[in-house]
Formats: structure tokens, sequence, C-alpha cells
């Protein structure tokens, strides 16, 4: 494009009957641009508006126009190159530039035709994608990374989660090997927000705050954020970042569009077969004088997987006073099937070029139905590899049926009134988690000798005949355990901004609040069935177990567990303790408010601000002392003043330099809060309703380099010191518990430290001739260290933040043509702590293993709209690894296998 020279239509080239520090007033007769000049047509709103106005000022001078010096590149009162915007002002708007009443840019650039405004050209493929998210990126006021649906509506990967892996700084937690929770910079899951269209989504789960994001098919989202450095008009609610998911709208392609999407999976773990269907629609329409500014979005998803894995462990149960010797090891095989639906139905209204309003409504649910068999021994005295002794052993069976929904509905709006905006939104969101009553565990035990294992890593079971004899285990036990759940949140925010001219700089004030109330339940039946006399595991096998970590025999019928309870007065076997104590009520009620001030001088943009957030929580539960029941009630309140400053200076067009300090909150998990206490005698296990928000001061920098499609060359650091960090800890022979053996709970830590260094690269080879023009190339790595302290008995000491891993990155190859795209991608995550042993002795505390996971996605467009797709995922087998102090010793091993996937897409646009 040739280089185009710009300059601004300041307050002094408007008529001199205009005022001056409201030029865009209702008084205004006459734009003029130098020799031209134009009636406005504010005073005659049906001939179409500002955006008339600059369509008819750009025909009459032959010059295209430019938003305000909030654009990077055009700075006040000075001449730059390379920016060309030809839109319509409503467009401008959804491209995410930020507009400015007050300035207008002159370009040299063609006029626009008559009629048509701009065309726009869906384009599909890897690099399309890339390139959404990259000018996303580009035009943020905070720090963020965003990966984007192409033109077809398909993100990169099944899941949400897996989706947000490929982000720099972001790493997932695993579930049977599919991606479930996300880690921010090194931040564990439930110190992360997600928002859905803007309102905040609770937790299917009764004790977190985290949210599952594999509940979450990718076909309803349109485009993943993660924003990394809060601006104070956001919820502070996150430590590492907010993850913002956003469904699809009709305003996202012009005209009619659908895709439509048919897929088949083989799972070689346990050579089964899934289906999968998906599919979106969407189109506008005239309203009243409008033309095409109604617009409904619809999607759904349904996908049924069958898949399982292998798993040996130990639970990390080894003793290091004398050498390395183990307690106990057990064998697990695991059938799963998980059934994902997903539904969202959304509309926009856009009368004129000054308003939009808009409904959302997501609907999702998660069925997991699992099949869990395990065999396993209790050794007498602790042994090591290769020796053979007495042991204890079992076989027990675990099945159920988890389902969780997701429910989300945003409405609201934004007006335009001369240099006001007004905006509001009010969300609902609930998440459900019931299990109607599986078996939480059915336990055959019996006695044995010369039992013992050969390695530690992946330890085999060694033992005699009679280990997989039926009749050497008698049945001691079945609980059933039944799970009802559920998480409401009801918000409503305002916001007021104001465009102004600050020494002739464009400004911008804006202010507002949000009320957020919080009703989170969980309520737990359990059912324990024991005084079963002579009954062995004879009567209720099922068929060998297909076992590839040792020789396993036989599993356990879940349909003969259920006939033979079946027939018993289950009253009279119902646990009310663990029925009573893991019952709660939580209320979280959160009241905000904020004032933030942008300014724009010369090739900088600051923004400063301060956020309030006030909270009042409520915790009620049961408590059992020394077999007595007693109801607990507890409520709290803090407040807290979050300030915040970004600054970006504009080096060039195309390169940008970052900076942020914030500060945010997050309110302790659930779980942690939990009121219900558990004391018999000198033992004690019990929540802490008491625990202080963790508090934390972020520092990010960084510069930003955008080079042709889809590229970008970034390098960001970031600091953050933590206060109120919780851990685990042993509080006996303290304060209250002074007297106790045990007292198991949760703690506020001093603070935590973490910090490092993310760096990303991208780029399509378009340049080079033909075939290496479809070449894309994209990496990021994050270096990160962390360091809290924790104490308690007396002891004290240093370790790394729980799910903090100090190296995290990703690898993608890939080449696209008009017909034929392939991509490899890796993702690698080094170790991190998993969970803390004893806080004296750091032998005992859990590690994950480094993990490098390797996929493969091919497609080839049989016609121009339909297209053939092949995927491979996890091709290098990688497995899931748990080890206990040292990376030799094995708490858990569990293997996956890969998957393979061939799927058909239809689309039109």
């Amino acid at each position: 494009m040739p280089a185009a020279a710009y300059a601004h239509v300041l307050p002094g080239h408007w008529d001199a009957d205009v005022p001056a520090d409201n030029p865009l007033a209702g008084e205004m007769d006459t734009l003029r641009w130098g020799s031209f000049q134009l009636k406005s047509l504010r005073k005659h709103p049906e001939n179409g508006g500002f955006a008339a106005l600059c369509r008819s000022l750009s025909r009459k001078c032959h010059k295209g126009f430019l938003t305000s010096a909030a654009i990077p590149g055009v700075a006040r009162g000075h001449w730059n190159e390379g920016f060309k915007v030809a839109m319509p002002f409503r467009q401008i708007r959804n491209a995410g530039f930020r507009v400015s009443l007050l300035t207008i840019a002159i370009s040299a650039a063609p006029a626009w035709a008559e009629e048509e405004a701009v065309e726009r050209v869906e384009v599909i493929g890897q690099a399309a994608s890339i390139d959404k998210a990259l000018r996303e990126q580009k035009s943020a006021d905070s720090i963020k990374s965003v990966v984007h649906a192409d033109g077809v509506g398909q993100l990169p990967d099944d899941n949400a989660a897996e989706a947000l892996q490929r982000i720099p700084g972001l790493s997932v937690e695993r579930d049977q090997g599919e991606g479930r929770f996300v880690s921010v910079r090194g931040i564990a899951p439930d110190l992360n927000s997600v928002t859905i269209n803007g309102t905040l989504v609770p937790a299917p789960e009764g004790d977190r705050r985290a949210v599952a994001l594999d509940v979450l098919p990718a076909e309803l989202v349109q485009s993943l954020s993660v924003v990394k450095s809060l601006t104070p008009d956001m919820d502070a609610n996150s430590l590492g970042g907010t993850i913002e998911v956003e469904s699809l709208s009709a305003f996202d392609h012009d005209g009619l569009f659908y895709t439509f999407s048919a897929e088949g999976s083989h799972d070689t773990n346990v050579s089964e077969n899934s289906p999968k269907f998906s599919g979106a629609i969407s189109d506008r329409f005239s309203l009243g004088d409008g033309t095409d500014n109604f617009g409904v979005a619809a999607a759904f998803s349904w996908q049924k997987r069958k898949f399982g894995s292998e798993n040996v462990e130990t639970g990390g149960s080894w003793d290091f006073s004398d050498g390395a010797r183990l307690n106990e090891v057990e064998q697990r095989d695991y059938e799963i099937t998980r059934e994902r639906t997903g539904f969202g139905l959304n509309f926009d209204y856009q009368p004129d070029d000054y308003a939009n309003y808009y409904l959302r409504t997501l609907y999702s649910k998660f069925k997991d139905t699992e099949t869990r068999n395990a065999a396993g021994v209790e050794f007498a005295d602790p042994q090591a590899s290769g020796e053979r002794g007495d042991a204890e052993g079992w076989r027990d069976l675990k099945s159920r049926k988890d389902t969780q929904e997701i429910q989300s509905y945003v409405i609201g709006g934004e007006r335009m009134i001369d240099l006001w905006t007004l905006s509001g939104q009010a969300g609902y969101s609930q998440a459900t988690e019931k299990d109607p009553g599986g078996i939480a565990g059915a336990q055959f035990v019996g006695d044995f000798t010369d039992v013992g294992f050969d390695g530690t890593r992946k330890p085999l079971l060694s033992a005699g005949g009679a280990f997989y004899d039926p009749a050497s285990f008698t049945l001691d036990e079945v609980e059933v355990e039944k799970v009802n759940g559920k998480d409401k949140e009801k918000n409503v925010r305002l916001d007021l901004a104001r465009d102004y001219e600050l020494s002739g700089n464009a400004a911008q004030v804006k202010f507002g609040g949000k009320l957020s109330r919080r009703d989170k339940t969980s309520d737990t039946d359990v059912w324990v069935y024991d005084d079963f006399s002579g009954v062995d595991l004879g009567g209720f096998q099922s068929g060998n177990v297909d076992y590839s970590l040792g020789n396993y025999g036989n599993g356990i019928s879940a349909g003969a567990i259920k006939d033979l309870i079946g027939g018993l007065d289950r009253d009279a076997f119902y646990d009310e303790e663990n029925s009573r104590i893991n019952d709660f009520d939580m209320r979280e009620d959160i009241n905000a408010a904020y004032l933030m001030n942008s300014l724009d001088v010369d090739d900088w943009r600051f923004i400063a601000g301060l956020r309030y957030e006030g909270t009042e929580f409520e915790a009620k539960g049961t408590g059992l002392r020394d077999g007595v029941y007693e109801s607990t009630q507890s409520k709290n309140r803090y407040d807290h003043w979050l300030p915040g400053l970004h600054a970006r200076y504009q080096l060039s067009p195309s390169t940008a330099i970052r900076a942020a300090w914030t500060n945010t909150v997050v309110r302790p998990t659930f779980g942690q809060l939990a009121p219900g206490f558990a004391i018999d005698g000198g033992d004690a296990s019990f929540g802490n309703p008491d625990l202080k928000p963790l508090e934390s001061m972020n520092v990010d920098l960084g510069i930003e380099h955008y080079m042709g499609r889809a590229g970008v060359l970034s390098g960001f650091v970031f600091y953050k010191d933590i206060d109120n960090f919780i851990y685990n800890t042993d509080l006996a022979g303290t304060g209250a518990w002074a007297d106790f053996d045990e007292a198991l709970s949760f703690e506020n830590g001093s603070s935590a430290k973490l910090y490092g260094v993310e760096l990303a690269y991208s780029q399509k080879f378009d340049w080079l001739p033909a075939p290496w023009n479809g070449v894309l190339l994209g990496a990021n790595l994050t270096l990160s260290k962390s360091d809290a302290t924790i104490e308690g008995q007396g002891a004290k000491r240093s370790i790394e933040m729980p799910n903090q891993s100090d190296t995290v990155g990703n690898v993608m190859l890939g080449w696209e043509n008009d017909r034929f795209n392939v991509r490899v991608a890796a993702n690698y995550k080094s170790s991190y702590l998993y969970e803390i042993g004893s806080i004296e002795d750091k032998s005992q505390d859990l590690h994950v293993d480094d993990q490098l996971f390797v996929d493969f996605k091919a497609g080839y467009f049989l016609t121009p709209d339909l297209q053939l797709t092949f995927e491979a995922q996890n091709i290098t087998d990688e497995s899931y690894y748990v080890y206990t102090g040292r990376h030799a010793y094995n708490a858990q091993y569990e293997e996956y296998g890969p998957t393979y996937k061939v799927g058909l897409t239809l689309t039109h646009f």
C-alpha cells in the first residue's frame, strides 16, 4: 500500500459559530477541511448520521478518514504513515479501534465508493485465525493474548482449555489426558477467573472456583482472550489473568453464514470409536428503517467420546528413613464415556451508528460416566523393590455418572450520546453438579503372603495365585455417594464514559459500578453398606481387565453390586457424619466501583484509575465435635482499594512498548472456606472461613512488533508480589489447638513472589515464492520462578508455588494454500509442585513430571465449501507421572495412548 499522510481535523477547523469545546454538538452546522465543507447531518439523522457525514466528506475532498489519535501511528499534530481505514463508524468500533468524536484524521487515500464503504472478505485457515487474534491484541489497552476462530468458526482444538494452552504463559491441567483447568503464568486455576460474554462463570465443582473449561465445546466459541494486566473497569478477581470467552455474533459475518461438521474418533487405548456433530448458523435482518441491523446466531455441539486409561500408583506412600521402602501400591484401569452437549443462541440489534444491544445465551452439559477397577496391597511392613512379604490386598470398584451443567444469560447494550457513551449489562449464570448415587467404592479384601513389587517408577505388583482367586477376597463395604451442588451468580453493571480534550490531547474519563451476588451450595449424602458375612468376590466378577502395566485379573461387576444393595434398607446404612459435615451454604456479595482516565499524548497512551471492591461473605454448615453435631455460621467482610496504571508507547505503527502496574485480589476457594469440621479426641480437620483473600501487586513490561500477515515478535517480563498466600498446614500445638495431636486446616502465609519472562513469535512466510509462501511458524516460551514460605508445628520452609512450571512453551509449524492445510503443534510444560506432603519434610512433596504433547492436523477442501480433516492427538503417547520427593519414586503413573479423528465440514458464507 502506498504511504499515506494524515492530518487531524481539530476544533479550529470547524466554522467559527461552532463552540470549540463541543465541535460535534447539536448546534454544529458545517464540517470543513481545507476548502471543503459539508453541512452536518447530525441535525438530520434520517440522512445517515455521523457515518454518512464522514462518507460524504470523503467523496467531496477525495480523502479517506481515520479515527482519533488513539489509533497507533496517528498522533495529534503530527504527520504519520501506514494506516488506512475505510469503514463506516460502526464497523470501526466493531473492529476494536477506539473512536473519539473529537477528531477525524484525513488521509490521501482514495475516496470510498458512493454506496459501498468497504467490502469484507471472509478468509479461512490458520493464518486468518492468528491474524484476527493479533489485530485484537494490538488494539487492546491491556496486555492481552487471544485465540480466534477462523472464517468457518473453527478453533484449533477440541475444547476451550486445549485451545488456550497455545497462548504464551498458559498451561493446562489434564484429566484422563484431556485439558481441563488452565493456569496463567504459573498461577493455579482457582486463582484466575473466567467470563463468558462478559459475565462470571461459576464452578460446578463444590469446593472450587476454577472453571473446568473442557465442559465448553470449541464450536460454541468465537474467541478466547486472556487479559494479563487488568484495567480498573474489569473485575479484580484474578492473580494470573482473566480468561474471556466470546461466543458467535451475527455481525462476525456478512449475511448468511453456516457451518456443519461431523467427526469420528478412535481411541487406541480401549479401541473405541466415538461420534461428534456440531454446527453454527447466523444471519442479519432489517428491522424498521435500518439495513441488516438485527442479527441472530446459533451454535450447537454434541460429542460422545469413549476412551480409557491405565494407572499404577502409590499415593506417595514412600518411607525414605531406611533407603526407599513402600507402604502400598495399587493398579487402576479406567473406562470412561464423556458426553458433551452445548448450545448457544445470540441476538444483536444495532438500530443506528450510535447504539448496540445484545442478548447472549449459552448452555453446556457435560456427562462423565466412569468405571474404575482397582487392585492393590498394603504391606505389613514397608518393603523395598524386589522384596516379598505379608500384605493386606483389596479389589475395588468405583462406578459413577457425574453431570455438570453451565448456563449463562447476558443482556446489555451501549449507547453514544454526543460525547458520552453509556453501557450497561445484566448477567445470570448457574453451574450445577449432580451424581444421583453412584458407587464411590465397593471393596473386597483379603490377607496374602509372598507379595512384593519390582521397580520404583512404574511399580510392577508381584503376587501369588491366591491374589487372582476370587475366593480369597470377601466383601468389606460398599459406599454410595449422592452429590448435588449448585453455584449461582447474578450481576448488574453500569458504565459511563466521556470523551474530552486535555491541553489539546484526546482523553476519556470513565466510571461505573457493579453489583455481584453469588450463592454456592453443596449437598452430599453418603451410605456405607457393611457387615457382610462370608460374601466373596466369586459372584461379583466381570470379565478380564485389559491392563498393560501388569497382571490384573478379573474386574468387579457394577450391576451385581447394585443388585446386592438394592434389596437392603439404605436408611440403616446412612453415614450421617460424612453426609452432614461436607454440606455447606455460602453467600458472597461483591460491590464494586471504579474511576479511570485515558489520555493520548503524541505517541503515548496512558490509563490510570482506581477500583474499589467490597466483599461480604457468609458460610453455614455443620461440625462434629466428639460425636455431637453443631451448626456453624461464619461471616466476614473486607474492602480493597486497587489502583492501576497502564502505558503504551508507539515506537512506530507496528511496534509498541507496554507497561502496567496493577493490583488484584482473589478470594479463597470454597473448599478452603468450608465451615464444616470434625473433631475426635486429639485429632481435628476443618476449613477456615476466616481466611484472608490473596492480594497481588503486579508489574508488567514488554515490547510488541507486528510484521506482515499473522506476524508478531514480542517479549514481556512480569513480577507478582502476593500477600496472604494460602497453604495446607497442621495447627496442632498452636493456639486453640495446643493440646491436639493433629489439626489439619488452611492458613494464610506471609507472602509469595512470582516473576518471569514471556517470548512469542509468529509469522506467515507469504513473501516467499510458492510453495514456501504457505509456511506458517509460531513459537512461544515462558520462563518463570516463584517462592513462597509455609510454616506449622514450629517448622518453616520455602517452596515453589503449586502448579507453577519453570518452563512452558509451544511450537507450531503449518502450511496452507487454497485447498490444503496442515499443522504440527507441540506443547511443553516442565515439572511442578502438585501437593505439599508435610511442612517439615520436603521429601514427601508430590511433583508432576514434565510433559510434551504433540498433535497433528490436516485439512483438504474437496470443494470450496466442503473440507475433509484428519487429526492425531498425543501422537508420542505422552504419559502422566507424579513422583514423591525424587523423580524415581512413583506417586502416580498413567497412560492414555493416541487418538485419531476424521471429519467433514460444510461451510457457507
